[in-house]
């Protein structure tokens, strides 16, 4: 588990790549109840003014910050995780999708023995995740 001390901002503490594929977002429906047709219907999800079927936000946002998690060691060490959607993950039929997190010491607390660790979140060489930070406590 990373010391608090060590740390110095601008540290890069994680970095995960992921592969997303239509099969990951059938798995990921039926595990979160979400069966919005935008994420497995091309139909549906151009018909609302999308390139295509979407990744589920929130899989996008819970696959960004397990790289961190696993930094920590603890999840309980991880306080707060706050994140905008800005841009969505197009996966495509044959091709899916790849998302790169990068994680780095953002800002410390010393007195509150904190650090905040900023996400960069990318797919396509696009942010889709901005202001995307998490709070990492120390004991």
């Amino acid at each position: 588990m990373p010391e608090f001390d060590t740390l110095a901002v601008g540290d890069v503490v994680a970095e995960q790549s992921y592969h997303l594929t239509r099969d990951t977002l059938v798995r990921y429906a039926g595990a979160s109840g979400d069966f919005n047709p935008i994420h497995y219907r091309d139909d549906i999800a151009t018909s609302v003014g999308l390139p295509g079927v979407i990744a589920h936000g929130m899989l996008t946002m819970g696959l960004a910050v397990q790289p961190v998690v696993d930094w920590a060691g603890d999840p309980a060490r991880v306080a707060d995780y706050q994140v905008r959607f800005t841009r969505p993950v197009v996966v495509d039929p044959a091709n899916g999708a790849d998302v790169a997190v990068v994680a780095k010491v953002g800002q410390l607390d010393a007195d509150a023995r904190a650090a905040r660790i900023d996400l960069t979140v990318t797919f396509a060489d696009a942010t889709v995740l901005g202001k995307a930070q998490v709070r990492v406590t120390f004991a």
